[in-house]
This record gives structure tokens, C-alpha cells and sequence, in this order.
């Protein structure tokens, strides 16, 4: 089984909604997501996720060293993580995505929603091209 590790700072947002995409989109993948700071799952993906029909709320935070075995894939979403990872083998390729941190959005809730919808929808444009190519998109979804 292909196995796909997403890793950001705060394992908060980003790598988050990247677990629970490739979840819905590759449901023959195992997928995980962890910080080199780890700090909670932000409520605002949460939100952003259940906008897309997928829940996300039952996923924890956790630090790189807490996600045991070998990847496939190792898929980086942030500068600082790339920059700061401990160096983690991917059996087939180590990837960087670096993408904005929706947790930094200001202004009212609504406004810090978009920002996240905003990011997770550029998290599934790139997950959904870069599944295909390797052969692991499930082309019903």
C-alpha cells in the first residue's frame, strides 16, 4: 500500500486538509500529516474541510517523531518545514508545495474562512494532478 506523509509546521491547516483530501480522493492510500511544531488542528479547516463534505474534526496534531514507518511520499507544504524537517526518507520521492499559511488570514470570520477555502482548494488542485500522475486518484471522485 502507497503511503504519503504531509508535513508543516504547525500540522495545524495545511498538512491537515492535505490528509483529508488524499482520504477522499485516494482511499486506497494510506496518508498521514504531522508538524515540526505541532499546535492543535485550526477549527477554520475543520471548517473549510466540511464546506467540501469532509470531516476532519476526528484528526489530531502530531510531531514528526510521533509518525512511525517508512513513506512513499513525503510531501512538504511549507517553507520552515522543508527548511526544518528532520530529514525523512520518502522510498520514492520527497516533494515541496510551498503554500500559504491560512492560520496567519486576519479580518472577520468569514473573511479568515475564505482564506483557508482558498487554500484548500489549491492543496486539491495540486493533490488531485500530482495523484493522477502517479496513479493513485480514484477517478470517481
Amino acid at each position: 500500500m502507497t503511503r504519503i506523509l504531509f508535513i508543516c509546521t504547525g500540522n495545524s491547516a495545511r498538512s491537515q486538509m492535505a490528509e483529508g483530501l488524499t482520504r477522499a480522493l485516494a482511499p486506497g492510500v494510506e496518508v498521514a500529516s504531522a508538524g515540526t511544531r505541532p499546535m492543535g488542528v485550526n477549527p477554520l479547516a475543520v471548517e473549510a474541510m466540511r464546506e467540501r463534505g469532509i470531516d476532519i474534526s476526528g484528526q489530531r496534531s502530531k510531531k514528526v517523531e510521533d509518525v512511525p514507518g517508512e513513506f512513499d511520499y513525503v510531501i512538504t507544504l511549507c517553507d520552515d518545514a522543508a527548511k526544518d524537517c528532520p530529514v525523512i526518507a520518502a522510498r520514492r520521492k520527497r516533494l515541496h508545495w510551498g503554500l500559504q499559511d491560512p492560520a496567519g488570514a486576519s479580518g472577520e470570520h468569514a473573511a479568515r474562512l475564505a482564506v483557508f477555502g482558498t487554500v484548500r482548494d489549491e492543496i486539491e488542485r495540486r493533490l488531485r494532478e500530482w495523484l493522477l500522475q502517479e496513479g493513485l486518484l480514484d477517478k470517481t471522485k
